[in-house]
């Protein structure tokens, strides 16, 4: 099981050195943003190939993480096209200067190498779980694909709001925006906590890789996530302060009354 690990994390950190390089030619290290899931996914097939008999569980698992990834990188490199560095990057940029290009190699592509590689946790021990596929493993995959299906709903909702001319200042508060001010990051969730239920399903051996449902969750509510879209967005766009009084953040709920 090390050796395995650790093969998952050097093809991780093998992904995120090349897209560095093109980070340096294109001077744009939000570039790491479209190949995070295939950094996941990557080890995942890594520890695939590697063992010698990979249960089923563990492919139907990973075939769903990989339809997963395949979604989030294109939608991502749909959504950047042609808009140079996200704005968060070139903070972090600013905030390192001299010597960014040399230092993003750490700060940032090694980092997101680091963390992918933690997140693939379930998908090795999915893979690894000898017992066959089982009526315990249906509600982790629907878990799963459920989470897919709502943050692919939530992505093409925004997208085709920012997508009108007359929607341009405002907020998104329709469909399932309405009830979470962030139901994609909600949908994310769902998929890994899904599938490490999945790979719970296949021994109590596999309880180890919780920590990656734990660091995505806290990743998408603490750090890249909630917390830095919303630092200064209510002060760029004031309509939000009302969005944020009648919204949950991030589990769907029940719109809330306007605040006076």
């Amino acid at each position: 099981m090390p050796a395995l690990a650790l093969a998952g994390l050097a093809l991780s950190a093998t992904l995120a050195l090349l897209t560095w390089v093109a980070s340096l030619l294109r001077r744009d290290v939000s570039l790491v943003d479209r190949v995070w899931a295939l950094l996941i996914v990557g080890a995942g097939w890594t520890y695939w190939a590697l063992l010698p008999a990979p249960s089923g569980r563990g492919l139907a698992m990973l075939l769903l993480a990989s339809v997963w990834a395949l979604r989030l990188s294109a939608f991502i490199s749909w959504r950047n096209w042609g808009h140079g560095e996200d704005r968060r990057y070139q903070a972090i940029r600013a905030r390192n200067q001299p010597g960014f290009a040399h230092k993003s190699l750490v700060l940032v592509f090694a980092l997101q190498a680091l963390l992918a590689w933690v997140v693939s946790a379930p998908l090795l021990a999915g893979l690894a779980a000898g017992r066959p596929l089982h009526w315990l493993d249906a509600p982790g995959l629907l878990l799963a694909a459920f989470g897919l299906v709502f943050e692919t709903i939530a992505d093409l909702q925004l997208a085709r709001f920012k997508a009108t001319a007359t929607h341009r200042g405002q907020v998104m508060d329709t469909g399932l925006w309405r009830h979470s001010r962030h139901p994609n990051y909600f949908g994310e969730c769902c998929v890994w906590w899904g599938l490490w239920l999945t790979a719970l399903a296949g021994g109590w051996g596999a309880a180890w890789s919780v920590v990656a449902p734990l660091l995505m969750t806290v990743l998408l509510l603490k750090v890249s996530g909630v917390r830095l879209l919303e630092r200064d967005i209510a002060e760029r766009r004031p309509a939000y302060r009302d969005y944020i009084a009648r919204t949950n953040a991030f589990l769907p709920g029940p719109v809330r009354p306007h605040a006076d």
